[in-house]
């Protein structure tokens, strides 16, 4: 693994790998260290195959470039209108499209769900909860079967969300008013407006956001946008040998209100920048004043940190935070390996978007990327020697992580099965309500269990009669049995069908 920054030497032998760079147009000598900086942590962190960046002062974009390829099996180039999978960063952007209606009075953030929606959430939830209170996540409510369905094994169909709703419940670990981080909060808004509305997510978002904007390489179907641009393939490098394309890429039936979008490291600059100017781009008022800088103010506490960052509460659809002594209001993402960083500081007008394709060990680097530029646009004299130091560090914990997998996976293959029947007398579909159904079949040696859209190899587990899988991935799950017509999977109890 090259580590460029290292000595002057190596980092001359690294820059002269191949890359690939698009910058924005830019006389500014800060455009040039961007890139050469990128280039050599992209060098260093060897397992992220492609990386696009957009910075954004006040209402200009002062850098725009992508890096790397999409797909380590193509080779094809990424550029700054490359399309990304940005996960959860999406929230934002639906929060801000239901807080839209609610300023034009079609919808009341503040009143009770049961005053406009008649879908059949159980009394109790529906005289209490708020629309701001499942976008903020603070409800207090729990429904897997609802965020299983859409954002894992996309088994839906929108009589199937709306069937989903009365499943709706009080979380005994996360009482009403206290952050809790998930989907639920979304994605039970969005389905309560469709029911109620007819109004899908997709065309809510669409309509008061991204034709607004401009956004137009911005979109939840991402199946059409493969057939039309490039969109990047998620990887995982926690692999020898990686990176490797992840085993589950995202769907149209996955992509979901609480993180359903792919976009442009263009397109989440002109985002950025109605964040930095209040609803203005280009010059002109897109978004009512007030409207935007609403969504930034904190309406429950969290206190918590993720990496550099203190993240202090939770508005609508962003976390306000802190990176070292300045504000930061950021919404990141990541599943089957994408990464999106999206942040801005308000008090210093700037943002940055970070969009890479991997996630499983080297996410940490579209952050550090992030940190960099906001210090390389402070002119902070040492910004390339302290990060650099980061990316060193980081190409050095995935380097000693590897074999550490590779280790591991090497020891749960040589386990035994613990199960009381054949291998095959677990064969078959078994069915769950709200989860779903769960298919067993039989590979000959061994079994492949499946779920909508999710597939995994079973493994032996040291418990009796029990199966480790990873439907999703880099996430180990147990499928425990009782007899062989009941099973356990995520704490859902599976009912055998035949």
């Amino acid at each position: 693994m090259c580590d460029p920054f290292a000595g002057l030497a190596l980092a001359l032998a690294c820059l002269l790998a191949p890359a690939a760079s698009v910058s924005a147009q830019s006389t500014d000598p800060r455009a040039a260290r961007a890139d050469a900086f990128i280039a050599r942590s992209l060098e260093a962190v060897d397992v992220v195959p492609g990386m696009a960046v957009a910075v954004v002062m006040d209402d200009e974009i002062v850098y725009l470039s992508g890096h790397g390829v999409a797909d380590v099996r193509t080779g094809t180039l990424v550029d700054a209108d490359t399309r990304f999978y940005i996960a959860s960063s999406t929230k934002p952007i639906v929060a801000l499209s239901i807080a839209a209606m609610d300023a034009r009075g079609e919808l009341d953030l503040d009143a009770p769900l049961g005053a406009w929606s008649h879908a059949g959430l159980p009394s109790d939830i529906a005289g209490r909860v708020t629309l701001r209170d499942l976008l903020s996540h603070r409800s207090g409510l729990r429904n897997e079967g609802l965020t299983f369905r859409l954002a894992y094994s996309g088994d839906h169909t929108a009589d199937v969300r709306r069937d989903l709703i009365p499943a709706t419940a009080w979380d005994d670990e996360s009482p009403y008013g206290q952050f809790l981080y998930s989907n639920l909060g979304y994605n039970l808004a969005t389905t309560l407006i469709e029911a109620d509305r007819g109004l899908d997510w997709r065309d809510l978002a669409t309509r008061e956001v991204l034709e607004p904007l401009g956004m137009e390489a911005t979109t939840p179907w991402i199946e059409a946008e493969r057939e039309r641009a490039t969109v990047t393939v998620g990887h995982l490098g926690h692999l020898a040998g990686g990176p490797v394309v992840a085993p589950v890429q995202k769907t149209d039936q996955t992509m979901h209100s609480a993180g359903g979008l792919v976009s442009t490291a263009r397109d989440m600059a002109r985002w950025v920048e109605i964040q930095l100017t209040d609803g203005v781009l280009d010059g002109e008022r897109v978004f009512p004043a007030g409207l935007v800088a609403s969504t930034h103010r904190a309406l429950v506490d969290t206190d918590t940190t993720f990496g550099p960052y203190r993240r202090l509460g939770y508005g609508l659809g962003w976390y306000v935070g802190r990176y070292g002594d300045e504000t930061l209001i950021h919404h990141f993402g990541n599943f089957g390996g994408s990464r999106a960083h999206v942040s801005f500081m308000p008090e210093r007008g700037i943002g940055v978007v970070v969009l890479i394709n991997e996630d499983a060990v080297a996410g940490g680097l579209a952050d550090v990327v992030a940190n960099y530029l906001y210090d390389l646009y402070s002119d902070r004299p040492d910004a390339e020697t302290v990060h650099g130091a980061e990316v060193t560090a980081l190409a050095e914990r995935i380097a000693g992580l590897i074999p550490r997998i590779a280790a591991d996976a090497e020891a749960r293959q040589a386990r035994p099965w613990r199960m009381d029947h054949p291998l095959g007398a677990y064969v078959g579909v078994y069915e769950n309500p709200e989860m779903g159904r769960l298919r067993i079949a039989s590979t000959g040696e061994g079994l492949i269990v499946s779920i909508g859209v999710l597939s995994s190899e079973a493994q032996p587990f040291p418990e009796p009669n029990s199966l480790r899988v990873e439907l999703i991935p880099v996430r180990g799950q147990t499928i425990t049995f009782v007899g062989t017509d009941r099973l356990t999977y995520d704490g859902a109890v599976f009912e055998r069908l035949r």
